[in-house]
Protein backbone atom coordinates (compact mmCIF):
# COMPACT_ATOMS: atom_id res chain seq x y z
CA UNK A 1 0.00 0.00 0.00
CA UNK A 2 1.58 3.27 -1.09
CA UNK A 3 -0.93 5.56 0.62
CA UNK A 4 -1.91 6.33 4.20
CA UNK A 5 -5.35 7.06 5.68
CA UNK A 6 -5.55 9.78 8.33
CA UNK A 7 -7.88 12.44 9.69
CA UNK A 8 -7.99 15.54 7.53
CA UNK A 9 -6.30 18.75 8.61
CA UNK A 10 -7.18 22.36 7.76
CA UNK A 11 -4.32 22.55 5.31
CA UNK A 12 -5.80 19.63 3.31
CA UNK A 13 -8.95 21.52 2.39
CA UNK A 14 -7.60 22.89 -0.92
CA UNK A 15 -6.96 19.34 -2.10
CA UNK A 16 -10.23 18.10 -0.60
CA UNK A 17 -12.08 20.78 -2.56
CA UNK A 18 -10.24 19.71 -5.72
CA UNK A 19 -11.47 16.14 -5.24
CA UNK A 20 -15.01 17.38 -4.63
CA UNK A 21 -14.80 19.28 -7.93
CA UNK A 22 -13.44 16.15 -9.65
CA UNK A 23 -16.44 14.22 -8.35
CA UNK A 24 -18.86 16.88 -9.61
CA UNK A 25 -17.30 16.62 -13.06
CA UNK A 26 -17.52 12.80 -12.96
CA UNK A 27 -21.18 13.09 -11.97
CA UNK A 28 -21.79 15.42 -14.94
CA UNK A 29 -22.58 18.47 -12.78
CA UNK A 30 -19.33 20.49 -12.80
CA UNK A 31 -20.97 23.79 -11.84
CA UNK A 32 -22.81 22.45 -8.79
CA UNK A 33 -19.99 22.91 -6.25
CA UNK A 34 -20.63 26.09 -4.25
CA UNK A 35 -18.65 25.25 -1.12
CA UNK A 36 -15.32 27.03 -0.67
CA UNK A 37 -12.10 26.12 1.09
CA UNK A 38 -13.06 28.61 3.80
CA UNK A 39 -16.43 26.88 4.25
CA UNK A 40 -14.69 23.53 4.64
CA UNK A 41 -12.22 24.91 7.17
CA UNK A 42 -14.98 26.62 9.19
CA UNK A 43 -17.36 23.66 9.09
CA UNK A 44 -14.79 20.93 9.63
CA UNK A 45 -12.50 22.57 12.15
CA UNK A 46 -14.39 25.50 13.67
CA UNK A 47 -16.28 25.91 16.90
CA UNK A 48 -19.38 24.22 15.47
CA UNK A 49 -17.78 21.22 13.75
CA UNK A 50 -20.21 19.81 11.20
CA UNK A 51 -18.26 16.93 9.68
CA UNK A 52 -15.37 14.51 10.05
CA UNK A 53 -13.12 13.88 7.07
CA UNK A 54 -10.61 11.15 6.43
CA UNK A 55 -8.05 11.58 3.67
CA UNK A 56 -5.89 9.17 1.75
CA UNK A 57 -2.44 10.60 1.26
CA UNK A 58 0.16 9.48 -1.26
CA UNK A 59 3.50 11.30 -1.49
CA UNK A 60 2.00 14.27 0.42
CA UNK A 61 -0.93 14.55 -2.03
CA UNK A 62 -4.53 13.95 -0.97
CA UNK A 63 -5.77 11.33 -3.45
CA UNK A 64 -9.01 10.31 -1.73
CA UNK A 65 -11.46 11.43 0.93
CA UNK A 66 -14.37 10.17 2.98
CA UNK A 67 -16.50 12.92 4.49
CA UNK A 68 -19.03 11.91 7.15
CA UNK A 69 -21.34 13.51 9.68
CA UNK A 70 -23.77 12.35 12.39
CA UNK A 71 -27.51 11.98 11.85
CA UNK A 72 -30.32 10.57 13.91
CA UNK A 73 -32.84 7.96 12.80
CA UNK A 74 -36.22 7.88 14.51
CA UNK A 75 -36.23 4.13 13.84
CA UNK A 76 -32.65 3.24 14.77
CA UNK A 77 -31.13 6.05 16.84
CA UNK A 78 -27.67 7.46 16.11
CA UNK A 79 -26.49 6.92 12.54
CA UNK A 80 -23.66 8.22 10.39
CA UNK A 81 -24.00 9.70 6.91
CA UNK A 82 -21.22 9.26 4.38
CA UNK A 83 -21.58 12.35 2.21
CA UNK A 84 -18.78 11.49 -0.20
CA UNK A 85 -16.23 8.77 -0.73
CA UNK A 86 -13.99 10.11 -3.48
CA UNK A 87 -10.98 8.40 -5.02
CA UNK A 88 -8.96 10.34 -7.58
CA UNK A 89 -9.19 8.84 -11.04
CA UNK A 90 -5.56 7.71 -11.11
CA UNK A 91 -5.98 5.81 -7.81
CA UNK A 92 -9.15 3.90 -8.63
CA UNK A 93 -8.64 0.16 -8.35
CA UNK A 94 -5.71 0.56 -5.93
CA UNK A 95 -7.58 -0.47 -2.78
CA UNK A 96 -7.83 3.12 -1.64
CA UNK A 97 -11.65 3.15 -1.71
CA UNK A 98 -11.72 0.04 0.46
CA UNK A 99 -9.25 1.60 2.90
CA UNK A 100 -11.36 4.76 3.20
CA UNK A 101 -14.59 2.80 3.64
CA UNK A 102 -12.87 0.62 6.25
CA UNK A 103 -11.93 3.77 8.18
CA UNK A 104 -15.51 5.09 8.02
CA UNK A 105 -16.96 1.78 9.24
CA UNK A 106 -14.42 1.53 12.08
CA UNK A 107 -15.20 5.13 13.08
CA UNK A 108 -18.96 4.50 13.01
CA UNK A 109 -18.51 1.32 15.03
CA UNK A 110 -16.46 3.20 17.63
CA UNK A 111 -19.32 5.72 17.97
CA UNK A 112 -21.87 2.93 18.37
CA UNK A 113 -24.00 4.04 15.43
CA UNK A 114 -26.84 1.80 14.30
CA UNK A 115 -26.39 2.48 10.59
CA UNK A 116 -24.06 4.13 8.09
CA UNK A 117 -25.83 5.40 4.99
CA UNK A 118 -25.02 7.18 1.75
CA UNK A 119 -26.32 7.72 -1.78
CA UNK A 120 -24.96 6.50 -5.08
CA UNK A 121 -26.09 7.51 -8.56
CA UNK A 122 -28.15 4.78 -10.23
CA UNK A 123 -25.87 4.81 -13.31
CA UNK A 124 -22.64 4.44 -11.33
CA UNK A 125 -22.52 0.64 -11.61
CA UNK A 126 -18.83 0.33 -10.60
CA UNK A 127 -19.60 2.08 -7.30
CA UNK A 128 -22.81 0.07 -6.77
CA UNK A 129 -20.93 -3.17 -7.38
CA UNK A 130 -18.15 -2.05 -5.00
CA UNK A 131 -20.62 -1.24 -2.21
CA UNK A 132 -22.59 -4.44 -2.67
CA UNK A 133 -19.38 -6.51 -2.52
CA UNK A 134 -18.66 -4.82 0.81
CA UNK A 135 -22.06 -5.97 2.12
CA UNK A 136 -23.95 -2.69 1.72
CA UNK A 137 -27.62 -2.80 0.86
CA UNK A 138 -28.36 -0.58 -2.15
CA UNK A 139 -31.97 0.50 -1.60
CA UNK A 140 -33.20 0.94 -5.14
CA UNK A 141 -36.77 1.33 -3.92
CA UNK A 142 -36.05 4.68 -2.23
CA UNK A 143 -35.78 8.04 -3.96
CA UNK A 144 -33.69 10.94 -2.69
CA UNK A 145 -35.83 13.97 -1.88
CA UNK A 146 -34.28 17.43 -1.62
CA UNK A 147 -35.16 21.07 -1.42
CA UNK A 148 -32.32 23.10 -2.90
CA UNK A 149 -31.69 26.70 -1.87
CA UNK A 150 -34.19 28.07 -4.40
CA UNK A 151 -36.72 25.41 -3.38
CA UNK A 152 -36.37 26.45 0.27
CA UNK A 153 -36.92 30.10 -0.65
CA UNK A 154 -39.99 29.23 -2.73
CA UNK A 155 -41.35 27.08 0.09
CA UNK A 156 -40.93 29.90 2.61
CA UNK A 157 -42.58 32.43 0.24
CA UNK A 158 -45.59 30.13 -0.15
CA UNK A 159 -46.14 29.48 3.56
CA UNK A 160 -48.78 32.17 3.90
Amino acid sequence: MDFAIRSARKEDMDQVLSLVQELAEFEKDPNAVEVTKEDLVRDGFGENKRFQCFVAEKAKDVVGIALIYPRYSTWKGPVLHLEDLIVSEEMRGSGLGTALLDEVVKYGHSLGVKRISWEVLDWNEPAITFYEKKGALVRRDWDVVQLDEKGIENYIENLN
